[in-house]
């Protein structure tokens, strides 16, 4: 077939980074139900709570409580990677970590936060933002006991975000903490080891909608622990 190939449409592209699809195209038509105000809970957790349900159970997700935490170091250069939320009620939202680990050194420094819920299938996102606060060293050990023993062990064996030599080296980590805590014995919680809420000072809920007219509805908090609802522009 003849036509304009993509290396003569852009010739400014350097070599070797063809792309194998035409991105520009690629795009679905939501056709979800809308969400209106007058359907939103009273606080934003309740809501998230009814979404998360959906998810968890028809939303045909994978991980549903799987979720993109970006964070800032002191100069404001963001980072971004998935976590498991393992927690959340009207306190915030919570997930465990290395405290050595670069978001939590990033959290120390900077402790606003963003929380992305990517449900694709269902044509929704819920973004957080807030700022977190580690949790309590009873609230992180009640967790650390209800993770598998592989994952306790784990939690010791990888200095996490740290330049490691090879797989190797994580392996010879995890054998050797095998073998000083065998199957059926207590591992003790890292002391490097936590949780972090997040508070959340504002909570987006967006719903797909046809021609990329988007519901976007946030919850913003106000003082004496009330939230006011805008609509935003999709």
């Amino acid at each position: 077939m003849g036509g304009v190939t993509d290396r003569e449409a852009d010739s400014t592209r350097p070599a070797g980074a063809e792309v194998p699809f035409d991105l520009a195209s690629m795009r679905k038509q939501y056709r979800a139900e809308g969400l209106a105000e007058p359907e939103l809970a009273a606080t934003p957790v309740e809501q998230f709570a009814r979404w998360f349900k959906q998810a968890a159970t028809d939303g045909g997700l994978f991980e549903p409580n799987a979720m993109v935490v970006s964070t800032a170091d002191a100069e404001g250069r963001p980072s971004s990677r998935t976590v498991l939320l393992k927690h959340f009620d009207e306190q915030g939202f919570v997930f465990y970590t290395n405290y050595d680990s670069r978001k939590a050194r990033e959290l120390d420094a900077n402790p606003y936060v963003s929380l992305l819920f990517p449900w694709h299938p269902m044509a929704r996102q819920v973004v957080v933002t807030g700022v977190a606060r580690r949790t309590g060293r009873d609230e992180t050990a009640a967790y650390f006991r209800t993770r598998p023993h592989g994952s306790q062990l784990g939690a010791w064996a990888s200095v996490q975000s740290s330049v490691v030599p090879g797989r190797g080296a994580l392996d010879s980590a995890y054998a050797e903490l095998a073998a000083r805590y065998p199957e059926g014995e207590q591992v003790p919680v890292p002391p490097h080891w936590g949780g972090f809420r997040v508070v959340p000072g504002s909570v987006e809920f967006w719903q797909g909608r046809e021609n990329r007219l988007h519901d976007r509805l946030r919850y913003v908090a106000e003082g004496g622990g009330g939230w006011r609802v805008e609509r935003l522009s999709p």
